[in-house]
């Protein structure tokens, strides 16, 4: 069994623990520390970043292609058709892409990295696809959201049929980037829909796909996609609040700038109210995500509300040196929970 040295220090610690317990005989505990394989490196981490990276810079490559004046107008003669034509092109290159990866995971199902990074590029070669039917049905009368609407249930169905993440986390943006769009539309743009601002609408939003996503847990079609989309929904719902604690339901700087910080305080409640029902959930049900969530944007809120009521009041010394003390105080607490880990 390989594993990276701390994990692998850990099991082995398990299992002298339980040789002490008398749980295992010492022949067998000799036994399973003898089938450990120490990993020094982390290849995962590597090969998970490298494909990454690889396809960013797939992606900046052609972008810095399309910047060169000579190679646009060269490939503005390789593809001057209509866009019809063009649609159709991408779709079958995003058809051959996803073809391509279902077969590879089929050969090779621990190819996770390798398998998601073709997913990846039909995704781009889709949105191309769906880019160019938008051009061919365009009207001018700027409703492009159906566009996303689009992306959404073509990128949802094909997550449930090749069952990936990946390609279900762009549905679940596509969804997001509809919603958004369509309220801005239906409101003519403006500041409010229904009296909410941009980030009062995705917080609604966001506590919904996390209400949905809770639902996934014990389905058995949903539980495949139970951790994307909760992540996707705790993501919309916190940005969402920490943008509320910040400028609360105003649509526009001038009127924000009109009011008191104190008076978005009630938005701040609300923010920490969330996050400290995130820790609970986690603690209850023994889920590191949600209570991963519930501490980060805790942390977010509380350091925000200092930024915002002490960054004026107080001579930047002091301000620095609170910051420090305070972050030397959790480093120190973190240390010390850590070690009692270890010790258990």
């Amino acid at each position: 069994m390989k594993l990276p040295r701390k994990q692998a220090t850990v099991v082995r610690d398990a299992i002298e623990q339980w040789k002490r317990d008398g749980v295992i005989p010492e022949a067998q505990a000799a036994a399973l520390a003898a089938t450990i394989d120490v990993q020094y490196f982390d290849w995962r981490k590597l090969a998970k970043y490298s494909f990454w990276i690889a396809l960013f810079s797939i992606v900046s490559s052609v972008s810095a292609a399309l910047s060169d004046r000579w190679l646009r107008d060269l490939l503005q003669q390789l593809f001057d058709m209509p866009p019809i034509a063009r649609c159709t092109m991408l779709a079958a290159v995003s058809a051959g892409l996803y073809r391509w990866g279902l077969v590879r995971r089929e050969q090779a199902p621990d190819k996770i990295y390798r398998n998601e990074a073709i997913f990846f590029l039909g995704v781009l070669a889709t949105a191309g696809a769906i880019a160019q039917l938008g051009i061919l049905f365009n009207t001018g009368s700027g409703h492009f959201s159906i566009l996303l609407l689009l992306s959404f249930l073509v990128y949802a169905g094909l997550g449930l049929w090749l069952e990936s993440n990946l390609i279900w986390i762009f549905a679940l943006a596509s969804l997001g980037g509809w919603m958004g769009t369509e309220t801005g539309y239906m409101s003519g743009w403006g500041a409010y829909y229904l009296g909410m601002n941009y980030p009062l609408r995705f917080v609604l939003f966001g506590g919904l796909l996390t209400v949905c996503a809770l639902s996934m847990e014990t389905h058995p079609l949903g539980q495949r996609f139970f951790r994307s989309t909760l992540a996707m929904g705790l993501l919309y719902l916190f940005i969402a609040l920490w943008i509320m604690s910040i400028f609360g339901n105003y649509g526009d700087l001038p009127s924000w700038g009109r009011v008191k910080q104190i008076e978005l305080f009630h938005w701040s409640i609300l923010f920490a109210a969330v996050a400290g029902w995130a820790i609970y959930y986690g603690l209850r049900h023994d889920s590191d995500m949600t209570k991963g969530f519930g501490l980060t944007f805790l942390g977010i809120n509380l350091y925000t509300r200092y930024f915002e009521l002490f960054w004026n009041s107080l001579h930047k010394a002091v301000f620095f040196a609170v910051l420090a003390m305070s972050f030397w105080y959790i480093g120190s607490k973190a240390e010390t929970i850590w070690n009692l880990g270890k010790r258990d």
